[in-house]
């Protein structure tokens, strides 16, 4: 077995006196949270989140938290045994990552070495040789048993690939905005939210036609997020794709993580990875999904095959806290298709003869 190791970097923190204060007390607030999570037996748990690739890399995606024990014999206990499927809801707020924990990932026959960041996320590219298709990662960090996680490789021939939002696109909201990363938080269940008319449908429609193409889920909720998110994508029969979510607090340069920044960094990293790849883009007119799209279609027109945005009725546009103003691209050289549901997003692929 081959083993790579990637050493543990926690990056300077930059800024003036006070952000660096900041950062001083956040890091001693973990470091009690830790502290009185092992006192009350909490135990270090690994989450491995599905990831993706090339036949020379992929990028693995997972955290390490320290969480309270299930009981024994309880559901909490069998869902547990995958580490997709044990923290949802507010149980996710109770969770302490493990900041810079050394994490072992093994893919094909490699085995490599990186550490959590600050958040006690691994987000890392693994140097591999692997075919097309599904793969299976094994994620360990210590003390910590191996949780698995598909990885899909993408073949050099794939020519299509599907980034979609999540919130308002394949998901109902219906919350205001302001208590969307609450309710995320502390409620959300994947039986409390309805899945938006005809997304899946055309979602597996889009799957059947272009087999080999890749689904990203690109949002800005946070990681507590996306066991539950997976488990409502999966009951509502959403093609399976890797989650690419934010996460909370402090960065190494700023306050606040921005989410548009967050889509467009992902998108960019997507053009990058993918350069002979087009990409359907679903969104909704919320707030910043078209002006992100239109952004990236500017810059690689080559690359985006078409551009869906879900319309928002009056009611959830009040709550979304109004449209966007990005609805005129007559110049542009990619096509838009509007419609409020998922039947009206396929009508418009097929018109474009991509569906």
């Amino acid at each position: 077995m081959e083993l790579a190791s990637q050493p543990a970097q926690q990056l300077p923190v930059s800024g003036n006196r006070a952000f660096r204060l900041a950062h001083w007390v956040s890091d001693t607030v973990n470091r009690l949270r830790l502290k009185t999570a092992r006192r009350w037996k909490f135990a270090p748990q690994t989450v491995a989140y599905q990831g993706y690739g090339s036949t020379q890399w992929v990028r693995v995606l997972g955290r390490v938290v320290l969480t309270s024990k299930p009981v024994p014999g309880s559901k909490a206990e069998r869902l547990a045994q995958n580490g997709n499927q044990n923290v949802r809801g507010w149980r996710a707020f109770t969770s302490v990552p493990v900041q810079f924990t050394a994490v072992e990932i093994e893919i094909g026959g490699i085995t490599t070495r990186v550490h959590a960041d600050r958040g006690g996320l691994v987000d890392t590219v693994v140097p591999v040789e692997l075919t097309p298709g599904w793969h299976t990662a094994l994620l360990r960090a210590e003390g910590t048993p191996a949780v698995e996680t598909a990885i899909f490789v993408i073949g050099p021939d794939t020519r299509l690939g599907i980034v979609s939002d999540i919130d308002d696109t394949i998901m109902v909201t219906a919350l205001p905005r302001p208590f969307l990363a609450l309710w995320n938080t502390f409620v959300l269940n994947e039986r409390a939210r309805m899945a938006t008319p005809g997304m899946a449908v055309l979602m597996d429609r889009l799957k059947v036609e272009h087999p080999d193409a890749p689904v990203i889920y690109l949002s800005t909720g946070p990681w507590n997020a996306a066991p539950t998110l997976a488990r409502f994508m999966a009951r509502n029969l959403y093609p399976s794709g890797a989650l690419l979510l934010t996460d909370w607090g402090l960065t190494n340069d700023r306050w606040f993580r921005s989410g548009q920044e967050h889509k467009r960094r992902n998108l960019e990293l997507l053009a990058e990875e993918f350069p002979n790849m087009r990409w359907l883009l679903f969104g909704d007119n919320g707030q910043h999904d078209e002006e992100i799209y239109s952004g990236f279609a500017q810059e690689h027109p080559d690359l985006v095959a078409a551009i869906g945005i879900r319309q928002l009725s009056a009611s959830e546009a009040v709550l979304a806290g109004g449209h966007s103003d990005s609805g005129d691209h007559s110049g542009s050289s990619v096509p838009w298709i509007y419609a409020p549901d998922g039947a009206g997003l396929a009508k418009g692929l097929q018109d474009l003869e991509l569906l």
